[in-house]
């Protein structure tokens, strides 16, 4: 009798725990943020009509999978690149945005061009978008590719004595592996800063 207590008193706390577990991410409503220019470390857009923000994942050996990293070349001005990732919505989100000359040429608009669906150093010498996203079909991951005057990347800020890059962006990708497979990349926006974006909690 004593061992059928036992048993059902840690069921108790485990369907407790699990639920308590459950509910924080239940109650966690993703929404677009809003197009800002003052550093806020956000990111966001809709890929073929689903959001995807960046949400930090758990990560191996203690430390984070960081749902946004900014970074560059070795000489950081010949390109940089936006990762995103979205490591807790189950969708496998990902977007790369690269962007060449961006110290260079600094604010206005620029069209986004062909991608191989690379990135860093293998990607192509031009501005150009990547995404990947898991196709609930079928159950096979989808990788899309920006395509030759596809869209529109627009640098709203670029203050690089505050270390801050803001803009906005929209695109038509082709999937990589059926080029008559094409979707769109619309209302795309980020505002980061790139000294703390690392530090930045993506719930």
């Amino acid at each position: 009798m004593k061992s059928l207590k036992k048993f059902m008193m840690l069921l108790l706390v485990l369907v407790l725990f699990t639920s308590g577990s459950c509910s924080d991410d239940d109650e966690f409503g993703p929404t677009l943020p809003p197009i800002t220019q003052t550093g806020e470390n956000t990111f966001g857009c809709y890929v073929d009509g689903k959001l995807l923000i960046p949400r930090d994942g758990t990560g191996t050996l203690h430390t984070q999978d960081k749902g946004v990293s900014f970074w560059g070349s070795p000489n950081q001005f010949e390109y940089n690149e936006i990762s995103v990732r979205d490591f807790k919505t189950g969708n496998w989100g990902l977007l790369n945005l690269h962007i060449v000359d961006l110290h260079k040429n600094g604010k206005g608009s620029y069209t986004i061009y062909n991608s191989n669906c690379e990135d860093g150093i293998d990607a192509k010498e031009n501005i150009n978008i990547t995404t990947r996203w898991l196709d609930s079909a079928s159950g096979n991951l989808k990788w899309y590719c920006s395509v030759e005057n596809g869209g529109t990347l627009t640098i709203t800020r670029y203050d690089f004595e505050n270390r801050i890059v803001s803009g906005t962006f929209n695109c038509t990708v082709q999937n990589r592996d059926d080029p008559s497979d094409r979707i769109e990349i619309t209302e795309g926006r980020f505002d980061l800063k790139w000294d703390t974006v690392m530090y930045t909690n993506f719930p």
